[in-house]
């Protein structure tokens, strides 16, 4: 619905560049990152996008993400719940934007954190329903009680960007945004 809605309007070659170079940074970000659990900068990049530019372009860098990382870490059944994952992210930070008057970097923060456990949990019903026998709530439970450690790295790796990259990154994006952004004046 989210993509739906944002492909029918008119959408500039500038954004569709931007689209490009904040999915590539996440995806190409993420591959170095693989070696430590579940800490990874393209959660960070895809809500940073997603707040600035609204929940359109955040889920779409959200889904262009894993694809194109998946290509070096290895594309499976899990692609398309990662997607979905990164992409309510952008859209979930593309809400918070909605809601305040401007970039808030505590209340940034906390979303990311939340994101890193929100992600694992949206994680875990892919796992759950695609390895786990029987399905049960104790096996569910188990489930969610095995990632929580992961849960908790991805959560914490987001704090970190957040605090360290969230202004700098903000200011940048912002800035292009008003570069990009076309008033239409009309006589009347």
């Amino acid at each position: 619905m989210i993509t739906w809605k944002y492909e029918r309007r008119a959408i500039t070659s500038k954004e569709v560049a931007l689209l490009a170079t904040m999915g590539t940074l996440a995806a190409a970000l993420r591959i170095p990152f693989a070696v430590v659990m579940s800490v990874q900068p393209a959660t960070f990049i895809i809500m940073i996008t997603g707040y600035v530019f609204g929940a359109g372009p955040g889920f779409i860098v959200g889904m262009m993400t894993p694809l194109v990382s998946n290509f070096f870490l290895g594309q499976g059944p899990w692609t398309p719940w990662q997607m979905l994952a990164w992409g309510l992210s952008g859209a979930g930070a593309a809400l918070l934007a909605s809601k305040e008057k401007r970039f808030n970097i505590k209340t940034f923060t906390v979303l990311s954190g939340l994101w890193g456990y929100i992600f694992g949990w949206i994680m875990n019903i892919w796992h759950w329903l695609g390895f786990i026998y029987p399905l049960t709530f104790s096996t569910f439970f188990a489930t969610y009680a095995i990632s929580f450690p992961a849960d908790t790295m991805h959560g914490v790796g987001n704090i970190v960007f957040s605090l360290t990259f969230g202004k700098t990154f903000y200011n940048i994006l912002s800035r292009y945004k008003k570069k990009i952004t076309v008033v239409n004046f009309t006589e009347k």
